[in-house]
């Protein structure tokens, strides 16, 4: 599989260091390269890459505005680089696959890239499991029905509490009260009806030890408990939002509608 992927920094030697970085690389295509966050922006709508590397501190528009330009389509993975250190939870904030210091450390870009890899892996893995359940919807619904019960999965192989190290401290968060949890970067934001921890665990990893009966992705760096879903509001695009117990609102994304209406009635 191809990676296609933008690079973003108003430094044009920058761009150029990168682009030598990334030629031992050779599933990674460099199909654009811009130099402002406006231009970058218009080149992630029209191109639809797989991949940018961000630069976080430029004139106008900054990497994070960046990112927030491009929420209404379904965005790339972004990989931040930076001179600034001090950017690095903002990074993990807006759901970085990495965030690199300048100059870029070879290993640690090969790394990078092995997240990437994995990433796009996961996502296609997904979307291929979705066509699979939407065409037994339509040729075998009753059958799709019981997809869940028909995979010998038994609800006690699932976690019942999990353990959260936060701030120096441990907590055991009953599953049943995890609303929804967002992926950032390797760390997980796990939110109850009162209180929000940060979990180091990546988002397949945790899924596994989730109840997909229970616990549904809707989208790419989000999944809901569904049982705290009171209702679901329309939106533009084909995306909605699922209102919870606590009054948080959610967006699903248009890759992971049909599923979750297929459990939220």
């Amino acid at each position: 599989m191809t990676i296609r992927t933008i690079l973003v920094d108003d430094e044009k030697l920058a761009i150029q260091g990168l682009q030598l970085r990334l030629q031992p690389h050779e599933d990674v295509e460099v199909i654009d390269t811009c130099s402002n966050g406006r231009e970058a922006i218009r080149k992630i709508k029209t191109e639809k890459p797989d991949l940018v590397f961000l630069d976080i501190q430029m004139p106008g528009f900054d990497g994070f505005s960046v990112v927030k330009g491009v929420m209404e389509i379904e965005p790339p993975l972004f990989v931040f680089v930076t001179a600034y250190e001090e950017h690095a939870i903002r990074a993990f904030e807006a759901n970085a696959v990495n965030y690199l210091m300048k100059p870029v450390d070879e290993d640690k870009l090969a790394d990078t890239i092995e997240r990437v890899r994995q990433r796009l892996a996961e996502k296609k893995s997904s979307e291929d499991a979705e066509q699979l359940l939407d065409v037994l919807a339509e040729v075998a619904p009753d059958r799709a029905a019981d997809f869940g019960a028909d995979t010998g999965e038994s609800a006690d192989r699932f976690e019942k509490l999990i353990n959260v190290k936060d701030r120096g401290q441990i907590f055991r968060v009953e599953v049943d009260s995890i609303e929804h949890i967002d992926a950032a970067g390797d760390y997980m934001c796990i939110f109850t009806g009162d209180n929000s921890l940060i979990l180091r665990e990546t988002m397949k990893d945790l899924e596994r030890r989730l109840d997909p009966r229970k616990f549904q992705r809707v989208h790419r760096s989000t999944i809901v408990n569904l049982d705290q879903v009171r209702q679901v509001k329309p939106h533009t695009n084909g995306e909605c939002f699922l209102v919870l117990d606590s009054g948080a609102e959610v967006k699903v994304s248009r890759s992971y509608r049909d599923v979750v209406a297929r459990f939220v009635h």
